[in-house]
């Protein structure tokens, strides 16, 4: 069985390390200079060197040697996940009291150290203040945000870098010529691309890949196949589709790619990558590249994506791009306009913000009118428009006849509902409803009706001013 590429490939020495130069040269030279600190942190994603120079570190420290099969005595790797508890730390206190058999300095490499559970932070906590000479600690995590900041502060912190695809081409590029294997360098581009900057994951992806190659030379329609994406040809295909607002082209494209075992969440990521390519020239593409970012965290991807391309549609001449309207939508003539009243400004005695308003009249439709029901709206944008309906939940309405007023308690809400992607969501689900209403949206809380329960809020709140409407 042969050797995977990436333990092959990987570095010996510190000089040998791509992409970290800004964490290798310091290193080296704390080396030189006989300054090397008593406990280091390494911080950064995975992938990216953190353990690998870890282990080196730990041998040239000591004028060690380092291969991927090496093992000494006085460096010890303890692999937090799975020691994380107190009395694991606290062994580990004892232990390192004991000089080392034939080093220079016992090095001990603890891997993804955010991991360990409160107590065992405090117990390692007391040795970082007071350690022996004799012992250095080199801290890995890829979660920065859960080790203490007692823990930072007693140690010396290096930040690793994502690698850049130039310099994970580079790197692939050495590889194959060293292996004697011909690749198409867009192969080689996309391999990069889709490593998101770990050197382990592009070189593991290489060495899949040509091991499983039907050709001389890796191409880059193999390397898509394999790698379970789309083609170019095919997000040439679904985009010309979106910007002409075929939801039907767009349907039977998206179930192809499902037939073909390709997750939403991967046709998003692509999509995204080439608007982001031509948005120079294409600017209202930012709002279909936000709207994409939601297939990701939605629980139904695939209906979350037929829903983001089909209600997109290219703007014409200045105007902003609007999405297109579903289906439902399309047997209503109705139009969402929006009015946004004169602001009024206050005398500067009151310090008190005022609430702004922005009147949305929505919807003169064909289908018969019904009453307007904030629950059955709420359940239609729940099923059809996700993100829509995480800011209509915030929301409390007031209803006078054919007006409603939606009391968004903030201003980042009521933001949101004055967008025009969110506007437009909105007025497609009450006309699919049928509901025939003007919307008011108002960023304050709904007025307290009752006077009596104002004089309570009014008390719970500390004296805070309460606003009151009589019934």
């Amino acid at each position: 069985m042969g050797v995977a590429l990436y333990r092959k490939y990987r570095s010996r020495t510190l000089s040998e390390v791509v992409g970290q130069e800004h964490v290798t040269t310091l290193l080296a030279n704390a080396i030189k200079s006989g300054k090397v600190a008593h406990a280091y942190l390494f911080t950064g994603p995975r992938g990216v060197g953190k353990t690998s120079i870890a282990r080196i570190l730990a041998h040239e420290i000591n004028e060690l040697p380092y291969s991927d099969e090496s093992i000494h005595l006085d460096i010890i790797e303890i692999d937090a996940a799975s020691n994380n508890g107190v009395e694991d730390i606290r062994d580990l206190r004892d232990r390192v009291q004991i000089a080392p058999v034939s080093a220079k300095k016992k090095v001990y490499i603890i891997d993804e150290v955010h991991m360990l559970s409160k107590p065992a932070f405090n117990a390692l906590l007391k040795t970082l203040e007071e350690p022996p000479e004799h012992v250095v600690f080199i801290l890995a995590t890829t979660d920065i945000d859960k080790v203490p900041e007692t823990i930072i502060s007693r140690t010396q912190r290096h930040t690793f870098r994502r690698a850049s695809q130039q310099d994970i081409i580079k790197n692939l590029q050495r590889i194959a010529k060293a292996e004697g294997i011909k690749t198409d360098e867009a192969a080689l581009e996309l391999i990069a691309k889709h490593a998101d900057g770990s050197f382990r994951d592009s070189v593991s992806l290489f060495d899949q890949l040509t091991s499983g190659a039907h050709t001389s030379t890796l191409s880059r329609e193999e390397a898509v196949a394999s790698l379970g994406l789309i083609s170019d040809e095919s997000i040439e295909t679904l985009m010309t589709a979106t910007m002409h607002g075929d939801i039907s082209a767009i349907d039977s494209t998206l179930h192809n790619f499902e037939n073909a075992g390709i997750p939403a969440r991967t046709i998003a990521r692509q999509l995204t990558d080439y608007l982001r390519a031509h948005i120079a020239d294409n600017s209202h593409f930012t709002v279909l590249i936000d709207s994409l970012l939601d297939v990701s965290k939605s629980q139904y991807p695939e209906l979350k994506l037929l829903t983001v391309l089909s209600m997109f549609v290219q703007p014409t001449s200045q105007q902003p791009a609007s999405p297109v309207p579903s289906k439902a939508a399309k047997r209503s003539t109705a139009t969402a306009k929006t009015v946004t009243k004169p602001s009024v400004v206050d005398p500067p005695a009151t310090e008190k913000e005022q609430p702004t308003r922005t009147t949305t009249a929505t919807m003169s439709s064909n289908v018969p009118s019904a009453e307007f029901d904030w629950d059955a709206l709420v359940a239609h944008v729940r099923t059809h428009h996700v993100a829509l309906h995480s800011v209509l939940s915030k929301c409390e309405p007031e209803v006078n006849g054919t007006k409603v007023i939606l009391y968004t308690k903030s201003a980042f809400y009521k933001k949101k509902l004055d967008d025009p992607k969110y506007r437009s969501l909105l007025g497609s689900s009450l006309a699919e409803l049928g509901m025939d209403v003007e919307i008011e949206t108002i960023a304050s809380q709904k007025p307290l009706k009752d006077s009596q329960a104002a004089k309570i809020a009014a008390i719970m709140g500390g004296g805070e001013e309460v606003s009151v409407e009589d019934a």
